[in-house]
């Protein structure tokens, strides 16, 4: 069994930069490539200053500093990456469809296929092909139809390899992963294509987090693990309408719930809903597929976790209108917060973005301030909806560097995104510095809500029926 020596990976993105930087920094005796059709995104990999890397990930600058040069280099030459690999990593983006047949739901594969046919046009001796993407089960099949059949005599095992990172902590998830999910084939040829990803990944993990099975049950386990965590989401949001209106306190009920050994504590708080490439895209997927097996009941029940997701966004954004009068017209709106989530700059399905655009339709002005996150990127995210008047955008959304600029003279301000340093603020000085009443709506929970009552704030945050804004 040949070692490998040389890997590619195509796609330079959250997913396939931070594994590579990783992959290459524990195994310096193999050369990784990380292959890219972006000439910015892959000039920023290469840029001298780290703070300019694509992506924000705590700890990636510190690894990309230690293998960048030595066994890790960043590239747009594809062709020539893929024919000296003998494992090629896939990472491209897999979007839901907005088109045809599936639309809305299903996996749009066409960046997978053109991967496939790439390869196939390109290799001149055996690849191990590695799915890192995240595909519907059934996917190593279609890959293996059109690597099979390219008659140019080349040999593919394909694996899957699905990543189960948490962006903020994908460092940390990779260096220290509670497990490494391997599919492939149990044939001779397939097992000894396995051991080699395994080999590569127990540079620096125990064996027994790394574990081999079937591709399809390994295509599987990825959709089906983020849609467990989305639906402790969801269910957590449910109950927290529940709470505002009977009493209770949803951070109480988490607290006491996630003590039940059978339940456990994590991925049970409340919030203005989840976000992230992942969790919508993987749950519509595994929808989609129920639903094309004739498998509706279980189709509708995967289904419910997006709607109650969607309906919890929405409602944040009624309660600030309705709270401000039923009215935000020319009113000024304070974000705190842009990202799907703390330590990143990843946007994606951001719970940010469909509260703005619900205010951005009752005529606010919104005011953005998020650590990490650029104009450019919330205009974009904001124009790719569709909904919105572009001149409107323009003119109705502010993007400022500073937070207490963002909440100056504002009529409210929004908790969107979980970042740390939002509870460490001067929020008497925030107050002054407001219209009255000064309302806040914290859609994270990381308020000290008794001090800010103090003060003089009007309160809302999402589970609890004691604050100030009824």
């Amino acid at each position: 069994m040949k070692n490998i020596t040389n890997i590619c990976c195509i796609g330079a993105g959250y997913v396939g930069g931070p594994t590579m930087s990783v992959i290459a920094q524990k195994n310096p005796h193999i050369k990784v490539t990380c292959v890219d059709l972006n000439e910015a995104r892959i000039n920023a990999w290469n840029d001298d200053n780290l703070d300019n890397l694509p992506i924000y990930e705590p700890g990636l600058a510190e690894v990309v500093k230690e293998a960048r040069g030595r066994n890790l280099f960043f590239s747009t030459e594809v062709d020539e990456a893929i024919d000296k690999a003998d494992m090629i990593f896939i990472s491209v983006n897999t979007p839901t469809k907005t088109y045809g047949e599936g639309k809305g739901k299903a996996a749009d594969l066409k960046y997978i296929e053109l991967c496939a046919r790439q390869i196939a046009r390109v290799a001149k001796d055996d690849k191990i092909i590695v799915e890192k993407s995240t595909l519907p089960v059934k996917t190593a099949e279609a890959l293996k139809s059109i690597l099979h059949n390219t008659g140019n005599g080349v040999s593919y095992q394909i694996l899957s390899n699905p990543e189960f990172l948490a962006e903020g902590t994908a460092i940390q998830d990779l260096q220290n992963a509670d497990r490494v999910l391997i599919g492939g084939d149990d044939t001779e040829e397939g097992r000894e294509a396995m051991q080699q990803l395994v080999n590569i990944y127990a540079s620096w993990l125990p064996q027994e987090r790394i574990l081999t099975t079937n591709v399809w049950s390994s295509e599987l386990s990825k959709l089906v693990a983020n849609a467990f965590l989305a639906q402790r989401v969801s269910s957590i949001n449910a109950i927290s309408e529940l709470c505002e209106v009977t009493g209770a306190d949803v951070s109480e009920v988490s607290r006491s719930i996630g003590m039940d050994s059978r339940i456990g504590s994590k991925f049970l708080k409340a919030s203005v809903g989840f976000g992230g490439s992942c969790f919508q895209k993987d749950i519509l997927n595994l929808v989609y597929i129920a639903s094309s097996l004739g498998l509706q009941e279980v189709a509708d029940y995967w289904e419910q976790v997006i709607l109650m997701n969607d309906y919890q966004k929405h409602r944040f954004a009624r309660k600030i209108v309705k709270t401000l009068y039923n009215t935000v017209a020319d009113k000024k709106i304070a974000f705190l917060g842009w990202a799907f989530k703390k330590d990143t700059n990843d946007t994606r399905e951001s719970a940010a973005i469909y509260v703005a655009e619900k205010l951005l339709q009752e005529q606010a002005n919104i005011s953005i301030y998020d650590p990490k996150v650029k104009k450019e990127q919330i205009i974009t995210d904001l124009e790719n909806l569709g909904t919105l008047d572009p001149e409107a955008i323009h003119k109705r959304i502010t993007v400022v560097s500073n937070p207490y600029e963002a909440m100056k003279e504002a009529h409210a301000v929004a908790i969107l995104t979980e970042w740390d340093e939002f509870a460490a603020y001067d929020w008497q000085k925030v107050y002054d510095n407001m219209m009255k009443p000064a309302f806040i709506f914290d859609g994270r929970g990381i308020l000290d809500l008794k001090n800010l009552t103090k003060i003089g704030f009007q309160l809302f945050s999402l589970g609890k029926s004691n604050t100030a804004v009824k």
